[in-house]
């Protein structure tokens, strides 16, 4: 499962890295089309943006990937995939529902999510 989970982080942060890029555009005024990063709900942390915590979570948990065997790691990244994939549930509810603006980052970024989660969980009962 570690290897799962650190692929799906790699891969994870092609898209977070991708809209914080566009963010700090936006923030400069330099971005030419509407974008989601432009909406309140971009920045559900406060001032930090959804794709920082995104970088942060993904790095963070790849790195806790080589220790999900042990008893005080585990629970803390399944907390962090939870709480994860419950902000890319209220996102994508968000983006569909309230914004509807197209996306592909984002979705891929939910989903990403959601395999972690998934993931994460199975790391549990896998051998050691």
């Amino acid at each position: 499962m570690h290897v799962l989970v650190l692929v799906l982080c790699l891969v994870g942060l092609i898209p977070a890295a991708h809209m914080e890029r566009k963010s700090r555009k936006a923030a400069r005024g330099a971005l030419m089309e509407a974008s989601v990063v432009q909406t309140r709900r971009a920045r559900v942390f406060g001032r930090m943006s959804n794709s920082t915590a995104g970088i942060a979570y993904y790095v963070a948990l790849g790195v806790a990937s080589f220790f999900l065997t042990s008893p005080a790691v585990w629970p803390a990244a399944c907390i962090a995939a939870v709480a994860a994939a419950l902000l890319s549930a209220y996102l994508a509810y968000s983006l569909a529902f309230v914004t509807r603006m197209p996306c592909a980052y984002c979705w891929t970024g939910h989903l990403i999510n959601w395999a972690l989660l998934a993931a994460v969980l199975a790391a549990h009962g896998a051998p050691a």
